[in-house]
């Protein structure tokens, strides 16, 4: 009979050494509670290099912890905060960031070697309507079974397309063709702020 595993809970690392897992002679201790500090020890502290044991005796007085925030400064940037809210606050901060990042969204308008202008025009005006809202347009014409012998019609419907965009949006490339589709990708032009 097999032996089962005994399940060992994964324990993360902690992302940032805190008090004494900091193992270097010196430190340089940054934030924004100095005169709390100053007020505690009885003397003025200024930020700047110090101990490492010294650092963790300013936190262990204030009853926080010592967070090495840049391990790779020399010496290493150090912060007296509480260890929780500092991650709290750094959770904040990465996620403000990331929701301040632009999202590219592509829309895809699909054609047929022989496409009729009325046809042609009715997704012309929604490429038109996706580039002024900010998003790439990938516009392809897919070939079904003998209409690949038409890639120029196809190429020149996709040029005919990028010319009737030009006040909207830019190609980003020729068209080229890939397996039995030829696509091209347009990219919105930058708003002039004014």
């Amino acid at each position: 009979m097999a032996r089962r595993r005994k399940f060992v809970p994964r324990v993360e690392k902690p992302s940032f050494r805190i008090n004494s897992a900091i193992r270097v002679p010196k430190v340089r201790l940054v934030g924004e509670n100095f005169e709390e500090l100053s007020e505690i020890i009885g003397k003025t502290v200024e930020p700047g290099v110090f101990y490492t044991d010294q650092a963790i005796d300013f936190a262990r007085a204030m009853e926080l912890d010592l967070v090495e925030i840049s391990p790779k400064a020399d010496p290493p940037v150090c912060k007296i905060i509480d260890y929780n809210k500092f991650l709290y606050l750094k959770k904040k901060k990465d996620k403000e960031l990331k929701s301040k990042t632009a999202k590219t969204v592509i829309k895809e308008i699909r054609f047929g070697p022989n496409t009729d202008d009325h046809d042609f025009e009715f997704k012309l005006k929604h490429a038109q309507k996706f580039l002024e809202q900010g998003a790439k347009v990938k516009a392809y014409v897919h070939f079904k079974g003998r209409t690949i012998v038409f890639k120029e019609r196809g190429q020149l419907l996709l040029l005919k397309f990028i010319n009737e965009l030009a006040e909207y949006g830019g190609a980003e490339a020729l068209p080229e063709m890939d397996r039995r589709r030829m696509f091209v990708i347009i990219s919105p032009l930058k708003k002039k702020k004014s």
